[in-house]
């Protein structure tokens, strides 16, 4: 897979990168732009080199419509601060404007077009109608570069097909990306601590099924440990539980015992009678949730437990909140497994998605961290040993 270092001289080369920008919005302002500011080596990179940049991205699910509350306007705005110099945002996605857009390109300028996900044929199923978008994107550009981790386990016209047509390669944040999961993959300092967390337990049974042969240790917590507590017998009340899930990681446990791995679970949680910020929050035995209450968040002795678990370790993936982050009352579990993270001399790795957006808005500086991804599910699909498109095609080259 090359670099965008081997690409060579690229003075006045079209160069069309694939970002991810699909960052959070309330109404026109971005709550969270840690996307943009992981794209900007990259992109200064190519600026500085007196490449014409030409930028594609998404934004939510417009779904092949073109939907002004998608618009990649918000975006424009906020990555010409952050690069300091001006960001034109085409009108369209592969159209008059965008044409226009980037033949008035000048060297070292910068051109973003709309949501590609404004355009039907950008996740259609069928390769013909991908093949064909693609081709419409390859005529923007000279050469590919493709940084958008977020969407590499997507085959999609500009992640995947686009890169068939024209020289590529990974930039920066796709290279650092790859890099540190061979780190929790293939050479993993031990021990190597594990801690999922989040809703549901079917999106994350293949990486668990792979992690339990990599790690020494899995933590389980959040949303999907009502499940596993299920498993075990214990009354979960209305707590989130995949019912159809119960069978199949009551096995896990049974199997980390057969591989004499360390399945953490907690012991006590935080329940309340309704979901909401107002509660009222009990703190009880994880056997002994109510039938009518719901557990919300992990207790303060399992806290204890997981932050003692990640201190001890040389390497930790996290990925998943531990409870409902988002509502004050049930936060101080994410903001524990957040802290130990911040504490240990280990190599930490925060597994984007939520979990990227909860250290944010607990106040932790992405510094702290030893590296926070942009790819939640990107990376879950990596570490279940899964090949993902938009990096098989860079291998490949052309």
């Amino acid at each position: 897979m090359k670099s965008v270092d081997d690409l060579g001289d690229l003075r006045g080369q079209r160069v069309l990168i694939r970002c991810d920008f699909n960052v959070p919005l309330d109404g026109e302002t971005i709550t969270d732009d840690g996307r943009i500011k992981a794209a900007l080596p990259t992109l200064t990179k190519l600026r500085d080199g007196g490449a014409k940049v030409v930028v594609m991205a998404h934004l939510g699910r417009p779904k092949g419509k073109v939907k002004p509350e998608y618009s990649l306007a918000p975006v424009a705005k906020r990555l010409a601060e952050l690069l300091g110099s001006q960001v034109s945002l085409a009108g369209d996605v592969v159209g008059e404007s965008a044409q226009a857009t980037v033949a008035a390109l000048a060297d070292g300028e910068i051109a973003l077009l709309e949501n590609v996900r404004y355009e039907p044929a950008e996740e259609s199923k069928d390769e013909a109608e991908r093949a064909a978008l693609a081709a419409k994107y390859a005529a923007l550009g000279d050469v590919f570069v493709s940084d958008g981790f977020g969407v590499v386990h997507r085959k999609q016209a500009s992640v995947y097909d686009v890169a068939k047509l024209l020289p590529n390669a990974a930039g920066y944040l796709v290279a650092k990306e790859v890099e540190v999961l061979k780190k929790l993959t293939v050479t993993p300092e031990r021990p190597y601590v594990v801690v999922l967390g989040g809703a549901k337990v079917a999106d994350k049974l293949a990486v668990i099924d792979n992690l339990l042969q990599a790690a020494d240790t899995l933590i389980v917590g959040g949303g999907m440990a009502y499940t596993f507590l299920k498993s075990k017998g214990y009354e979960v009340g209305t707590s989130l539980l995949d019912a159809e899930k119960v069978e199949a990681v009551a096995g896990y446990l049974t199997q980390a015992e057969g591989l004499g791995k360390q399945l953490l679970l907690p012991t006590d949680v935080v329940v309340s009678p309704a979901f909401g910020p107002e509660g009222p929050a009990t703190v009880v035995a994880a056997d002994a949730i109510p039938a009518d209450q719901m557990g919300l968040d992990i207790g303060p002795d399992t806290r204890a437990a997981f932050a003692a678990a990640i201190h001890g370790a040389k390497t930790i993936f996290w990925n998943g909140p531990m409870g409902v982050f988002e509502m004050e009352l049930f936060a101080a579990g994410t903001e524990a497994v957040a802290k130990a993270l911040t504490e240990t001399a280990g190599f930490t790795v925060v597994g984007g998605g939520d979990s990227a957006a909860a250290v944010r808005q607990l106040g932790f500086a992405d510094e702290a961290f030893g590296h926070i991804s942009t790819g939640g599910g990107a990376s879950l699909e990596y570490l279940e040993g899964k090949e993902l498109p938009g990096l098989a095609v860079l291998e490949v080259g052309n």
